[in-house]
């Protein structure tokens, strides 16, 4: 059933997948926590299960994407068992889809398994995985409960999220806060144009009066993030890590300059990933953050760390530990001159390398080094969310993998997005937290 790790971590659940022998850690206990990352519907031997296909007779029971989360869901509740908690104790949840059709599908089961509680989630279209047939992939976290350190869910009816999508604005474990993913929606009452608020947006009828992506993630951070940290007790300045999705890679620089403007240099680790145009729950929203923050006065603290490795974006912090946890900013294969030579393929020799394997390679090396300066290791991993402009270049990243870790299993999500990435020429972004006891 499980497999030991590190002395720090427990891999739960651990198998080998395909021909090539990919070994994929199902769950992941590091002390108090419990993460599934990458989980789908598959069987482990065929790829996607059979009776979720349900080729022959397709029509004979629940639709396809029920039948995908009810299988999901499964797999969650048996990897938190092992892990000493369950779903009742999930903290956070983060679907991609393939398409927007399967998210109904997806939340009608997720409302059966979890009622009422359900944790802040972040909801996003990509391209596809790394298992054909698959429309979702979720990844989920938990706590274990323990004296002073349980699931809190936290309401306040002006940040009532909609009854489909039906999860906590806000949710505490311990001294950690989750936000979900926050986007420039109107709330009931509010002007709006086709979903999106209209004070997120230029005025109705002009072509200049501001930058589309400026004005929504300002709106996002100071209207919505601002007062859903406050219902914790929390601010801006306690804010750990994010997550950001954009629709459209030419906002990079811009979004960037809103983000500085709240959170400066000594901000939160930030991973910042392209995904499917009109591919947010407001199709013509452009840009969904998600948070992770430290309840103020308390004891867990929070340290900025550094390791002389590049980040991709302006003043973007190379990585924060928060208590047990080290958040690394979104990852690439670039230094200050952007994509490192030895990562890019040489156009003489196209053949003799290969660049996904090389760009990943880079990426490890720049994770050791942020976990050698939080005083860790990467043997401590628990979260690895690895991003592609083409899922072919999965494989051989995950080659990369097997060779630093000696063959452990890596518990992954690999996911296709829409490119442009933010450095000319890369191919991989990876998002990866680990732990630090």
């Amino acid at each position: 059933m499980a497999g030991s790790g590190d002395a720090s971590t427990e891999v739960l659940y651990p198998v080998e997948l395909g021909r090539g022998r990919i070994r994929f850690a199902q769950g992941i206990r590091a002390g108090r926590w419990v993460f599934a990352t990458g989980c789908m519907a598959r069987n482990f031997s065929d790829g996607i299960a059979p009776e979720v296909l349900s080729e022959r007779a397709p029509h004979g029971g629940p639709p396809k994407g029920e039948r995908e989360a009810a299988l999901i869901f499964e797999h969650f509740d048996r990897i938190l068992r092992a892990g000493g908690t369950e779903l009742a104790n999930l903290v956070r949840t983060d679907q991609y889809y393939t398409t927007v059709k399967a998210v109904p599908a997806y939340q009608a089961v997720r409302r059966r398994v979890l009622g009422r509680l359900i944790p802040p989630s972040t909801s996003i279209t990509q391209r596809r995985f790394a298992l054909p047939g698959a429309d979702m992939e979720v990844q989920a976290i938990a706590a274990v409960p323990s004296d002073g350190f349980a699931v809190e869910h936290l309401f306040d009816e002006a940040l009532r999220t909609r009854e489909s999508s039906g999860y906590s604005p806000a949710l505490t474990a311990g001294d950690f806060i989750f936000l979900p993913g926050i986007l420039a929606m109107a709330r009931d009452g509010e002007p709006a144009r086709n979903g999106v608020a209209a004070a997120a947006l230029m005025p109705e009828g002009t072509q200049w009066g501001g930058q589309p992506i400026k004005l929504e993630t300002e709106f996002i951070i100071s209207q919505r993030i601002v007062p859903s940290l406050a219902i914790a007790g929390a601010t801006l300045k306690d804010v750990v890590k994010a997550q950001v999705y954009l629709t459209d890679p030419d906002d990079y620089s811009a979004f960037n300059e809103v983000w500085l403007s709240h959170f400066g240099s000594r901000g939160p680790a930030l991973t910042v990933v392209p995904c499917a145009a009109r591919g947010l729950a407001i199709a013509d929203g452009r840009i969904e953050i998600n948070i992770v923050a430290l309840r103020p006065g308390r004891t867990t603290k929070r340290e900025t760390i550094r390791a002389g490795v590049a980040t991709t974006l302006r003043d973007q912090p190379q990585a924060v530990r928060a208590g047990d946890l080290l958040f690394l900013s979104g990852l690439m294969a670039d230094d200050a001159n952007g994509l490192v030579d030895n990562a890019a393929s040489d156009p003489r020799q196209p053949w003799y390398s290969d660049s996904a394997e090389a760009q990943a390679a880079y990426i490890i090396d720049k994770a050791e080094k942020l976990c050698g300066a939080a005083g860790t290791t990467l043997s401590n991993i628990v979260r690895l969310q690895m991003f592609f402009t083409d899922i072919a270049g999965f494989y051989p990243a995950y080659r990369a993998w097997e060779r630093r870790l000696d063959g452990a299993a890596l518990p992954f999500s690999a996911v296709e997005a829409p490119g442009p990435l933010p450095v000319p020429g890369a191919t991989v972004l990876m998002d990866i937290w680990v732990y630090a006891p």
